[in-house]
């Protein structure tokens, strides 16, 4: 059971964040529920009291936090802010100029770092970072979420050796009261 303070965060995301009406889905389907990740990331205190949930789920011994594009950028900078962790910032994929790198705000080799994402639904993007981290050197075997909406059957990340630590789950969200 989850303790009051998870209950008003999960109650307080869904009212700020799960719009109904009429939504076109990227798949093509039309769906009268809508859930808008970018509304609890542009609040600045919804965004901190989920960051600092993220905070207590981070192993002891990380080299650096690295917040993929997009919805893990501010997550992952206010993160940073408040554990004093350097910050990466991992691209979907490397520019063709400047630095050409995948992973920008420092070199990842031989570091042990932990992704960060907004919402996990089949891990792709997870897996597609942590391997390109990998080659690159890096250490990477968890991935801190703020909600993680995974068919645990899948198993795509468990097969990639990648752990997932999240602040809330999608049934978590389903099953609070809204006000």
């Amino acid at each position: 059971m989850p303790d009051s303070d998870l209950t008003d965060l999960a109650r307080d995301i869904n009212s700020r964040c799960r719009l109904r009406g009429t939504f076109t889905l990227r798949s093509g389907l039309i769906a009268e529920e809508y859930f808008d990740k970018y509304l609890f990331e542009s609040d600045p205190v919804l965004l901190r009291r989920v960051a600092e949930r993220m905070a207590t789920l981070l192993p002891g011994d990380v080299d650096a936090l690295g917040g993929l594009e997009l919805g893990g950028i501010p997550l992952v900078t206010t993160l940073s802010q408040l554990t004093g962790l350097p910050a990466l910032f991992i691209r979907k994929q490397a520019k063709a100029h400047g630095t050409r790198r995948l992973a920008e705000g420092g070199d990842v080799s031989g570091r042990r770092v932990v992704l960060v994402e907004d919402v996990i639904t089949t891990g792709g993007a997870v897996v597609a970072a942590a391997q390109a981290l990998r080659e690159g050197g890096a250490l990477v075997d968890i991935v801190v979420c703020a909600i993680d909406r995974t068919d645990h059957d899948s198993g795509l990340l468990a097969e990639q050796g990648i752990a997932v630590a999240a602040v809330l789950t999608k049934h978590l969200l389903d099953t609070v009261d809204t006000p």
